[in-house]
């Protein structure tokens, strides 16, 4: 019966892994190499289409958000020379550059200092933002909507001037105007800080003799999405924290569905569009209620978008108004994004990090990584360190289970005489097992416990390495420059050494090798099983994970190769302790053992 049982729980945790590694990782990559697919496709339509789409000029319906077809002009101009053919204010801070374009006053060129495109510090920076008539065009836009008695108001054709310091940094705001038909001045004042943060503020002076009352508007409009929008274990697409509904989270082929979605009114709050590590929000005005949306539009170019539009604000005549709107456009940074939350009082900002279902567990799991890494300056020994502290937590627990599979060694002589005295009565031989756990004081399914508490630990820090900015290209020491992914070097071209590539199937690195021999070695300091079946599968399946591991992040393999030599190490003084003879050296001797026939 003990046999059955060890022998089901490990087909079940087998599955359950292999389940979830398909789920959550092959899967996605699959789906991300399809996404890729159609994401060439889609930029080679649209270069064709750029060459004979008119300009975007702009419609508006009183009461509405201004719309564009998305098909403005850009020909085969490249990124650089659409910059160049218009008008626009700089941008540098620390953090960012780029500029902001006076057609709209919109922030369309964005890139991110400090962030590249791989772990090589001369690669090319992170472009976040871009030109509307690129394939991955992409902005944020604020702007107004008025009616007959307003005149024209600012929108995404309006040429605005600058005044005065013509590059926005954190010590020099950039002032915009706008003056209509109607004597309405519309000053616009672009602030930013240190960080990711910029602030628009709307000022609108009544010169008329007429009271007038317009609504501010604010959109951040996507013309592409990520490659790995389609993975499951984070969210990717258009998102945002208003009203009542709270967190809002809608995936790109969700939208492709839906086509819009429209939760009630909000005085407070955010939206915007996520990717894994990026992000462009809205934050409103606290003054004035309004209403968000989150839509896909199919006319002219298909594009996605988050937006806002609030409640008509009154200007008297002879009298001003003043509106204000928050934009975050850049990193998603935990301690960043808190501090936002807390400095500028932005409900539940910290949900624009996906930490998912267990946050309970990995935001802890983040905030002891990050702590570790403060006090270690390495991310890796973070994680390792991380184990050791996991391992103590758990000591006690883990104590009893290996104590109990000691006990379980001391009495197989016993289980062993059961097994033959009722070797034709199941029954009777299942009753005079469970009275023999009673008398010993075993518990026949503890050795699953030490397994089975891993688990939640293992997918928080998957988690916290796959979602988090601050593992994105953290080095460890030697070969592994990026701990968020997997390790990149492979046996079969004997790690580098042979010059050619290696499929991805086979790509079996050192630390998933590493992590491989830990587990195959925990597993034999237990007799080996009597049933072959069983034994079959206890000496495969650290082959089969050391396959499965080599596509996981790298420092997720590390933990797992760590946690195992703990392990070992642990039991292995336990069963000491308890006076049972640890099977580890005796099952390496039995691997090379010539084995007798079966008629000797």
């Amino acid at each position: 019966m003990e046999n059955n049982r060890n022998f089901f729980i490990t087909i079940a945790l087998s599955v359950l892994i292999l389940t979830l590694w398909q789920v959550f990782y092959m899967n996605p990559r699959i789906e991300a190499q399809r996404e890729t697919a159609k994401v060439e496709a889609s930029r080679a339509e649209n270069q064709a289409a750029q060459t004979t789409s008119p300009a975007g000029a702009g419609t508006a319906t009183p009461g509405a958000i201004p719309t564009t077809s998305g098909g403005e002009a850009g020909g085969i101009l490249g990124r650089d020379e659409l910059l160049a053919a218009t008008q626009r204010v700089k941008i540098d801070t620390p953090r960012l550059q780029g500029s902001i374009n006076l057609t709209g006053a919109r922030l369309d060129d964005l890139k991110l200092k400090q962030y590249h495109e791989t772990v090589d510090n001369s690669s090319p920076e992170i472009e976040l933002l871009n030109p509307a008539a690129l394939p991955n065009g992409y902005y944020a836009e604020i702007g107004f909507v008025g009616s007959d008695a307003t005149g024209a108001a600012p929108g995404p054709q309006t040429v605005w001037s600058v005044d005065g310091n013509a590059t926005l940094t954190p010590a020099t705001p950039v002032t915009l105007t706008f003056t209509n038909e109607k004597g309405l001045v519309f000053k616009r004042t672009y602030s930013v800080d240190a960080n990711y943060m910029f602030t628009v503020s709307d000022t609108v002076q009544n010169t008329g003799t007429a009271d007038v009352a317009l609504s501010n508007y604010g959109r951040v409009t996507r013309f592409d999405k990520p490659t790995t929008a389609s993975i499951y274990v984070l969210h990717e697409g258009l998102i945002g924290v208003t009203g009542e509904e709270g967190l809002q989270e809608h995936k790109y082929s969700a939208m492709e569905d839906d086509k819009q979605f429209t939760p009630g009114k909000s005085t407070d709050g955010w939206l915007g569009i996520t990717d894994k590590y990026w992000a462009v929000t809205l934050v409103p005005t606290a003054k004035q209620p309004f209403q968000p949306r989150f839509a896909y539009f199919d006319d002219g170019r298909p594009r996605y978008q988050s937006d806002f539009l609030s409640d008509p604000i009154p200007v008297a005549a002879g009298q001003s108004t003043t509106v204000e709107t928050l934009v975050f456009a850049g990193a998603k940074e935990v301690g960043t994004i808190n501090a936002y939350e807390q400095e500028r009082d932005i409900r539940r900002f910290d949900l624009l990090i996906d930490w998912g279902w267990f946050h309970f567990i990995t935001k802890p799991m983040f905030w002891l990584i990050d702590t570790l890494y403060k006090l270690l300056g390495n991310f890796g020994l973070a994680i390792i360190a991380t184990t050791v502290i996991v391992k103590a937590v758990f000591f006690p627990l883990a104590n009893k289970s290996y104590a109990s599979m000691a006990n379980m060694k001391k009495v197989q002589p016993k289980m062993v005489e059961i097994r033959e005295k009722y070797a034709d009565d199941k029954m009777k031989q299942q009753q005079a097992m469970m009275e023999l756990y009673k008398t010993e004081k075993i518990n026949p399914i503890a050795g699953c416990w030490p397994v089975v508490i891993q688990i939640p630990v293992f997918f928080a820090l998957y988690k916290v390495l796959y979602i988090t900015i601050e593992m994105r290209h953290a080095p460890f020491f030697g070969w592994i420059q990026d701990l968020a992914a997997p390790d990149p070097t492979s046996l079969f071209n004997l790690f580098g050494l042979l010059p050619f590539a290696v499929p991805t199937l086979l790509h079996i690195g050192v630390w998933p090798l590493i992590m491989g021999v830990t587990m195959f070695l925990q597993m034999r300091m237990n007799p080996t099983p009597p049933d072959p079946t069983q034994a079959m599968i206890f000496t495969w399946m650290p082959v089969i994970f050391t396959f499965m591991m080599a596509g996981f992040p790298a420092g997720l393999v590390i933990y797992w190769a760590w946690n195992n030599l703990l392990s070992i190490i642990q039991q292995g003084v336990i069963m000491k302790r308890q006076g049972v003879k640890i099977e580890l050296w005796g099952n390496l001797a039995g691997m090379f053992r010539k084995k007798e026939s079966p008629a000797k």
